[in-house]
């Protein structure tokens, strides 16, 4: 399943909001740099979903505010 997030790095709050079944909008407090940013979304991904982090995947967006992440759930 894809998914389309809306990040703004360095924020004082972080949030994680479901906008629509594959749109979400996500704050986080770490920086644009040296993939810090990507990284606690793709934490926050892994949370909302109950997945592990590897199961999460950054397809498109990587120096961008908007992202395309992959996510892996088992439907068993």
């Amino acid at each position: 399943m894809y998914i389309k997030i809306k990040v703004t790095p360095h924020a004082k709050k972080e949030t994680f909001v479901k906008i629509s079944e594959d749109h979400f909008e996500a704050s986080v407090k770490e920086k644009a740099e040296r993939n810090m940013a990507n990284n606690r979304v793709r934490e926050l991904v892994a949370e909302h979903f109950g997945i592990l982090t590897g199961k999460a995947k950054l397809i498109s967006g990587h120096h961008s505010p908007s992202k395309i992440f992959s996510v892996e759930i088992d439907e068993a």
